[in-house]
């Protein structure tokens, strides 16, 4: 007996460490998928800054340019504006599908994290939220046909209806030894 005791507390202190390194894990996991987040945050907000800096600047680009083809065109201002115009045209498109690469990029290394890290799907969640559907729905239809059976035995509210009417006797009969 005293041998399986001991193997006991060995056992004992051995999942206690595991659960430590469990916890320790799943704390080193948490710390991790959150520094993934704010990365990811991060670099979204420098696309963004840089996006607009981007932008800005071929504005400026495209004005100095116009003012210099206005000065050695003349009258062929309208056509070199349309040119102009085309052109940061061309720019905004390259630019909003160099934006739209970069969501896309993000978008995938954040889903490939958190694949990583076990966080589900919204494709999982949905597969999940049907399975609970179908389960919620097998579980009415089973307690609906066992529900009847409790249905039938209704005679203890008979008995409580009794006793009000006992309760109602027993008034009647103070209410006549007052007076009597």
């Amino acid at each position: 007996m005293a041998k399986f005791k001991k193997a006991s507390k060995k056992t004992s202190a051995g999942s206690s460490g595991a659960q430590a390194r469990a916890e320790q894990l799943s704390k080193t996991l948490s710390e991790s998928a959150q520094q993934v987040w704010l990365a990811g945050v991060g670099a979204f907000g420098r696309a963004q800054a840089e996006g607009g800096k981007l932008f800005d600047a071929l504005v400026k680009e495209g004005l100095n340019f116009e003012q210099t083809a206005r000065k050695f065109a003349g009258g062929r201002a309208d056509q070199v504006r349309d040119v102009v115009e085309n052109r940061v045209g061309q720019a905004r498109e390259r630019a909003t599908d160099t934006w739209d690469r970069l969501e896309k990029v993000f978008e995938d290394r954040v889903q490939r994290a958190l694949t990583k890290l076990g966080v589900p799907s919204r494709d999982d969640l949905g597969e999940l939220s049907k399975r609970v559907e179908s389960l919620t729905a097998e579980l009415r239809r089973q307690s609906g046909a066992t529900a009847r059976p409790a249905a039938r035995k209704a005679a203890p509210r008979k008995a409580a209806a009794k006793k009000t009417t006992t309760s109602t006797a027993k008034q009647a009969s103070k209410r006549a030894k007052p007076g009597g």
